[in-house]
């Protein structure tokens, strides 16, 4: 390659390398290594401080339990996790475009949902032992009950946000009920969708360790609940770690997404 040829190429990677330097998370990476620090330094402060020594185990120990992750029972888990969200939004979104269609039908399935949300998730679990006999479908049911109504206010909420003038225009065009829907509610609560399952999934996580916990053979709840057994602090931290990992890689996946689905907004 000529001279010249050599250093544009050069100049154009130099720009490109520091963009992709500039994007790196440097401050989270130095929030987690001064945690890190802090928490080995409490590890060894612990039995000076009243605490037992195995409450507050070493980086070194939780790292040996990481090394004992089974595969098996993270995707156990990632699966119950995505079938109970991928029912519980078809469910919600269902029943908010009747809702939406219907006053009647909201101001009667509207206290419904509110109550649903406000059943602690205990109660449905234990609700889900006396009903079903099944320890997979008790799990799914639980998260339907409880990730199915976040949906259906979320879409709901969207739906009415949309202008009127833009109902207006588009009925004016004497659309079929598809659509209406499709031409212009789909894409207008498209943003509010996936915002509602961002936090939707942070909060299928919570509840399916919850619902694993009981009665559940495989899992990440069910390795939380042996631990727990066992008093090894180290596995449940390194379950834990698992845990926010696994929200952080669905998290990022759910970006990626909305930043394709959504490339009309930049």
């Amino acid at each position: 390659m000529p001279p010249d040829e050599t250093d544009a190429a050069t100049s154009l990677a130099e720009p490109r390398r520091s963009l992709l330097l500039s994007n790196l998370p440097r401050e989270a990476i130095v929030s987690i290594a001064v945690l890190a620090a802090i928490w080995q330094a409490m590890s060894y402060l612990a039995p000076t401080l009243g605490i037992p020594a195995f409450a507050i185990p070493g980086l070194g120990r939780i790292a040996t339990s990481l090394m004992k992750v089974t595969p098996l029972d993270v995707a156990v888990t990632l699966g119950r996790v995505l079938l109970s969200l991928v029912l519980s939004f078809a469910i919600g979104v269902a029943v908010a475009i009747v809702m939406y269609l219907s006053e009647s039908l909201e101001r009667h399935l509207r206290p419904l949902v509110r109550i649903l949300m406000a059943v602690p998730v205990v109660s449905w679990i234990l609700f889900a032992v006396l009903w079903f006999k099944g320890v997979e479908f008790r799990i799914v049911f639980v998260l339907i009950v409880v990730c199915a109504p976040v949906f259906t206010v979320d879409a709901l909420d969207n739906m009415r946000e949309v202008s009127k003038e833009l109902k207006q225009m588009i009925r004016s065009f004497r659309p079929t009920p598809l659509q209406f829907f499709r031409k212009l509610m789909l894409p207008a609560i498209t943003p509010g969708l996936i915002t509602s399952w961002k936090i939707t999934l942070s909060l299928a996580i919570r509840v399916v360790t919850i619902a694993e916990l009981v009665g559940a053979v495989t899992g990440i709840g069910h390795q939380l609940s042996v631990a727990q057994e066992l008093f090894s602090v180290a596995d449940v931290f390194a379950w834990t770690l698992v845990l926010v990992v696994l929200l952080f890689m669905l998290e990022a996946l759910l970006v990626r997404l909305e930043t394709r689905v959504l490339r009309w907004r930049a």
